[in-house]
């Protein structure tokens, strides 16, 4: 069991929490909620160690052991992916050196009477009870079977860390992690970057091998599949709910009436309070009441209603001309990449005013497909653009394709046609950005903060074919919402590469899955086609790695 005690952190004066306090037991599944900047990934970071609180402390097991994933993280690059998911077996081998050099010692030394001789052979005990209480793992077949089950090929496990991308170092890092077999698990934003099967598969892990976990996700699906208790961060303290994100989403609006009519029943009394103040003041015999009255509304404590956001901004994309029949259309498409295939032989259709899915495994061909039917890469066998194809492309890259120079607001305004420009200032608070934000430069924002402003650019531009790669990684939920109520409404044609699977239900009536250098279409939902290849069954995922 894992207390937090009376947990305070203040910045410049300013409090983020104050008085927080909660226990985390041993098989808790901790689902941490509130907006951005409440103070959740900081939280999550006192818990883990790597900051302290203004005030107060956690308390930890003797022997505990927390495994923390940040959202951003550094994988060093001067080993293979296999050692370096090994590493989380490091502790063990330097106990197992350590020993081995002091039991060398004690071969070689002959003062057997001394203090120091004593010392070793005290050293080498505590240590052999702790190392051969370590239960005996095979331990390169465990690194083996977390990497699979990750997403990496056994061809991977030799090739240098410095080949992969930022997704895939974060899967290496989740795998130390998971190899630790941790008291406490803490994940911040575990699913970005990550394919639907290994999401799948971690949740799967989590759930049946994990012991306690608190995560921070915008991915629903994700956490109502993981989590029995959702603790909400809130106008500086929190809300502790025994109950996974769904069934907390309903208790929170329970609440918040109850609040509401706490309130108004408070400001009642306050009015009353007040004009019975106002008409005896100066009434003799009513001085006494007067004083008592004035006393308790200087010692009533007001009630406060939790934050909730009450705009109904619904965004619409601008309407376009009306593209061709059919405005993407690829042949015999093949790609590869010096001995490495891609995909061949490729063919799609994909008619006006369709929504379709790309899915499949990463590093199976999806943004690559994307990239030939932008144009971006040379490839074999043609595809085109039809007649009339206007198209917005959201890249995985996208953020770093905005003018650092432009402010927030200056971003926006360049693409803003019509009526909406007078909206700009909403429309950014609906994705956080509000008040004296908008004025800052793209220079200064964090990489979430440059994608939610690249996804409100994409939002405002008059196109008739929305081509999105990972449009979810860093959106809020809220932030989410809003963008698929947009995309339902779109009736051009969309192509959406996502791992988000509560964000593609309904989304799209076509499934184009890449899978061992072939492009296969089903024509289903993204629903239909999780439940046919029984990918949410985990002994499916295992036969097929």
């Amino acid at each position: 069991m894992i207390s937090v005690d009376s947990i305070a952190v203040e910045f410049s004066g300013e409090t983020l929490f104050s008085n927080v306090s909660f226990v985390i037991n041993e098989n808790d599944k901790i689902a941490l909620m509130g907006k951005n900047g409440a103070g959740k990934s900081t939280m999550m970071k006192i818990i883990a160690g790597v900051q302290k609180a203004t005030r107060g402390h956690i308390r930890y097991p003797k022997e505990a052991v927390i495994a923390y994933l940040p959202q951003h993280l550094l994988t060093d690059d001067n080993c293979t992916v296999f050692e370096e998911a090994s590493k989380a077996f490091s502790h063990v081998f330097e106990m197992k050196q350590e020993m081995d050099r002091l039991n060398h010692a004690l071969e070689t030394r002959t003062d057997y009477e001394s203090k120091e001789y004593m010392d070793i052979i005290e050293k080498v005990t505590d240590l052999g009870e702790k190392f051969y209480s370590i239960e005996e793992i095979n331990y390169d077949a465990e690194v083996e079977k977390a990497l699979q089950g990750l997403g990496f090929k056994r061809e991977d496990f030799t090739r240098s860390t410095s080949e992969f991308s930022g997704g895939w170092r974060m899967r290496i890092e989740l795998a130390k992690i998971l190899l630790q077999k941790p008291d406490l698990i803490l994940l911040d934003e575990p699913t970005n970057h990550v394919d639907i099967e290994s999401v799948i598969w971690l949740e799967d892990f989590l759930l049946n091998k994990a012991k306690a976990v608190i995560v921070i996700s915008h991915d629903k699906t994700f956490i109502d599949n993981i989590t029995n208790r959702t603790i909400e961060v809130t106008m500086g303290r929190i809300y502790d709910y025994k109950a996974n994100y769904s069934h907390y989403l309903q208790l929170r609006e329970d609440r918040r009436a109850h609040q509401i009519k706490a309130y108004q029943e408070q400001q009642k009394f306050i009015t009353e309070t007040k004009d019975f103040i106002e008409r005896f003041k100066g009434t003799y015999s009513k001085t006494n009441q007067v004083n008592s009255r004035e006393r308790m509304l200087e010692k009533l404590e007001i009630i406060e209603i939790d934050e909730i956001d009450t705009s109904s901004l619904k965004l619409r994309f601008p309407p376009s001309m009306r593209s061709g029949d059919y405005p993407v259309i690829a042949k015999d498409l093949s790609k590869s990449y010096g001995d490495h295939v891609v995909f061949k032989n490729a063919n799609m259709a994909i008619a006006r005013g369709e929504k379709v899915s790309f899915v499949g495994r990463n590093g199976e061909g999806k943004s690559t497909m994307i990239k030939a039917i932008m144009g971006e890469i040379d490839f074999e066998g043609s595809c085109e653009l039809g007649h009339n194809a206007k198209v917005g492309y959201f890249a995985q890259n996208q953020a770093s394709l905005l003018d650092p120079d432009l402010t927030i607001f200056q971003t926006v305004d360049e693409v803003a046609e019509g009526d909406v420009r007078t909206q700009i200032k909403n429309i950014l608070g609906q994705f956080m950005f509000g008040g004296d934000d908008i004025d800052k430069k793209v220079s200064v924002l964090s990489g979430g903060e440059k994608t939610r402003l690249a996804m409100v650019k994409l939002l405002l531009e008059p196109v008739n074919v929305l081509i999105l790669d990972e449009p979810t990684n860093h959106l809020d939920l809220k932030s989410k919402d809003v963008l698929k109520e947009a995309l339902l409404a779109f009736d051009g044609t969309l192509i959406l590469v996502s791992h988000d699977r509560d964000f593609l239900q309904g989304l799209s009536q076509k499934v184009f899955e890449f899978k061992e250098k072939r492009v296969i279409e089903h024509f289903e939902t993204i629903d239909d086609f999780l439940i046919r290849n029984r990918i949410e069954n985990l002994k499916e995922i295992d036969l097929k790695n």
